[in-house]
């Protein structure tokens, strides 16, 4: 069997928290099985003369949280010698992430495999995806009309208001019936009707977690990271203090993989997040989910490993995806 040539599309290695961090996890599980492994970031990727090149480096990987990587020298090569790339640079979802995926397309043209599909990337909002599955999701209404807005929080009395690019439970509000600050809220968050949003009827559930629920090619990992938000917060995400606690999936939840699951698959989606609350589906990660390190230290699990496995399996297959 050739060696995998596995390269690595990232923010910059040098500032992780390997604790936390699931693409340290894949590269680590990538180099336990001897793959090499390949460094870039957004700016080393470019196309000349209709060719998709990288100004890529070698990198070695060490669980040693006062030295975790070693980098080697560039070399620019073309992307098409290079069998998969894990595409792991987080959002925001801006004009040079669109662009990153343009060019991965091209380079999927060519023969590599993109993890997960650029194409896919550019067609699944994180928020909006959801909206495929209405069956899964609480009542929602997408606008940037200020007063459609507003009759839907009086309607359900009490509503969540988000932005369709953040992350990390940025720029989350929370509106109830009569609220005397709803209208500097929709103002501040539509840009007084220049931005769409998304609301939706609250969910009294937030208070017990939010719920990352992990998916490698559709099957789901069958822990899940319970993301409890910190007193007086209403969200868990953990870039807002929020703690995690792996609980085991439960039956709504895997109810849940399963109506989500074939469409997902059948998008090149290998890896995807799923944020649950109180049984509701709220977000579809996609870009680059987090949480296998947390669930791998609490249940000795090794979901990085199945993730280069189905890997393996579509590069043995292209037909498989």
């Amino acid at each position: 069997m050739p060696t995998r040539r596995l390269a690595v599309l990232m923010d910059p290695i040098s500032g992780i928290n390997i604790k936390k961090d699931s693409s340290f996890a894949m590269l680590l599980a990538a180099q336990r099985r001897g793959w090499t492994i390949e460094y870039l970031e957004q700016s080393d990727l470019y196309l000349r003369d209709g060719s998709v090149l990288g100004s890529l480096r070698p990198l070695e990987v060490r669980d040693d949280p006062a030295d975790w990587y070693t980098l080697g020298a560039r070399k620019e090569q073309p992307m098409a010698g290079i069998s998969a790339v894990l595409m792991r640079k987080d959002p925001p979802f801006d004009q040079e992430y669109l662009y990153t995926t343009y060019l991965l397309e091209l380079a999927e043209r060519e023969g590599c495999l993109v993890v997960n599909r650029a194409a896919s990337l550019r067609d699944a909002n994180e928020k909006l995806s959801t909206t495929w599955f209405p069956q899964c999701t609480v009542p929602t209404l997408v606008s940037r009309d200020m007063r459609r807005l507003r009759n839907f929080a009086n309607e359900f009395g009490d509503v969540v208001l988000k932005p369709l690019d953040g992350m990390g439970g940025e720029s989350i509000f929370r509106v109830t019936a009569g609220d005397p600050n709803t209208s500097v809220i929709l103002e501040t968050i539509t840009r007084r009707g220049q931005r769409t949003v998304m609301a939706q009827r609250l969910i009294p559930e937030y208070v017990e977690g939010d719920k990352r629920i992990l998916l490698v090619d559709g099957e789901p990992v069958p822990y899940a990271l319970l993301r409890v938000p910190a007193p007086g917060e209403s969200r868990g995400n953990l870039a807002a203090g929020g703690r995690g606690v792996a609980v085991e999936l439960n039956e709504r939840d895997r109810w849940i993989c399963a109506e989500v699951a074939p469409e997902l698959r059948r998008r090149g989606f290998l890896f995807v997040g799923l944020d649950v609350i109180g049984g509701y589906l709220t977000e579809i990660n996609v870009t680059s989910p987090t949480c296998i390190r947390e669930l791998d230290a609490a249940h000795g699990l090794d979901i990085a490993g199945q993730l280069m496995e189905v890997i393996e399996q579509r590069l043995d297959r292209p037909d498989a995806g």
